[in-house]
């Protein structure tokens, strides 16, 4: 087994260097490399395409892990936009003067060192880099196998602008894309401050299951919208429509559509545009939603893409053109379907009736809860936080899009004039 400690230890010294850096050199350094992504398109979508050739087109990871000119030319705005934030650091958030004289200021300081676990997303490399960067973490990144070329090439551009820019190359690591490496990471106590998995359930449970390092999870996100007694029809298709099929690799998509029995009539007014949609959507339905269906003119026009539900159906992250379908009687009925089923990351309800839709969201236990709009705003750039290194499903510390302030900690600084205590 390779012996990372000194990656580790490496990447904890340029910590303490980039902490002292000013504000003004972080940012020449991220717009170095925006500007770079831009002039080396060729280099990323060339090793992007040697990942890509090793993945099967219907593995639902297939749409994160392409990287295009289009994706590369937001990769680089959102780098810019991290780069004309105000810096995280320095911030007082609390000062006061205790009545023996001595003076209290807390202020916001970088972690040190954040290690994050993820898989098939290039773009993570990017993000990672410029949100810790721009705080003054350095970070130390295990990505899996299936964009590994993808990786290495993002972190050598990145690598050339810092040796350029006069700052340690150590201010990002990537380790190998191996199992071993993962469990380096989490066991280097001493070395890795924070680490925060990005990826499916299976990788988040095995972080937190094995981690002796703090960890922040993320998220798995399977997405509900409950679309109530009191919606109105066209807003509802327009979001249902947008939360599904914007991205569907993505863990703001949704995966499940709660109607209210009132409104089964609507619900092929609702399916409509998911079974019309280029690739179409296939839906699995409850039985009374599925009822409401084969009434209609669409189960003979999309036979193979109206399916009864299963047990599996419900509280599954599809990642994937599939969504389920449940049937409610209540407002009460809906919020106990997200309770048990949903995974705490992104809800949604469409209603006209204020009361409802405040009771929704004073309910609803979720990092993001939504009134009219889609779960697909469930995004760092989109929370005006220029990117995000991840979205927190947890309670304790940070909660939902993680952007610069989450990645912050902070300190106690304390003044005095030769006060003792007695």
């Amino acid at each position: 087994m390779t012996d990372m400690n000194p990656q580790f230890l490496q990447a904890r010294q340029a910590g303490k260097l980039l902490a002292q850096l000013t504000d003004a050199h972080r940012n020449q350094v991220l717009t170095a490399v925006a500007d770079t992504i831009i002039n080396n398109k060729e280099r990323l979508l060339a090793a992007n395409a040697l990942d890509l050739e090793r993945m099967d087109r219907a593995n639902p990871l297939y749409d994160r892990l392409q990287l295009t000119p289009a994706r590369l030319d937001a990769i680089a705005a959102d780098m810019r936009n991290v780069a004309g934030l105000p810096s995280p650091l320095g911030h007082v958030s609390k000062q006061t003067t205790l009545p023996n004289g001595l003076r209290l200021c807390r202020v916001s300081v970088p972690y040190g060192v954040i290690g994050i676990v993820y898989e098939a997303r290039p773009n993570v490399t990017f993000d990672v880099f410029s949100l810790c960067f721009k705080s003054g973490n350095a970070c130390v990144l295990k990505g899996g196998q299936d964009a590994d070329r993808s990786n290495r090439e993002a972190v050598a551009l990145i690598h050339e602008v810092l040796r350029q820019q006069g700052v340690s190359e150590h201010a990002v690591e990537l380790l190998p894309a191996t199992h071993e490496a993962t469990a380096e990471m989490l066991g280097a106590v001493g070395y890795i401050d924070l680490c925060i998995p990005r990826g499916g359930r299976r990788l988040i449970d095995f972080v937190r299951d094995n981690a002796r390092v703090p960890v922040v999870e993320t998220g798995a996100g399977v997405v509900n919208t409950y679309f109530d007694r009191d919606a109105d029809l066209e807003i509802g298709r327009r979001i249902v429509l947008n939360a599904k099929t914007r991205r569907v690799s993505v863990c703001n998509a949704l995966d499940c559509l709660i109607v209210h029995q009132s409104r089964l009539k609507d619900l092929p007014l609702l399916a409509e545009p998911l079974l019309e949609h280029q690739p179409p959507v296939t839906l699995y339905l409850d039985e009374q939603a599925y009822e409401a269906l084969a009434n209609s003119s669409l189960l003979k026009l999309h036979p193979t893409l109206i399916q009864p539900a299963t047990a599996d159906s419900f509280g599954t992250e599809f990642m994937d053109y599939k969504m389920a379908v449940k049937t409610v009687a209540s407002l009460d009925e809906a919020l106990q379907h997200i309770d048990r089923y949903g995974s705490g990351h992104s809800e949604a309800i469409v209603t006209t009736n204020a009361e409802t839709a405040r009771t929704f969201q004073a309910q609803v236990d979720a990092a993001c809860v939504y009134w009219n709009a889609p779960t697909s705003f469930t995004d760092g750039a989109q929370f005006g936080l220029g990117a995000e290194i991840g979205i927190s499903t947890q309670k304790l510390g940070p909660r939902g899009p993680m952007g610069l302030e989450e990645i912050t900690t902070y300190k106690w600084l304390i003044e005095g004039e030769g006060q003792t205590r007695k």
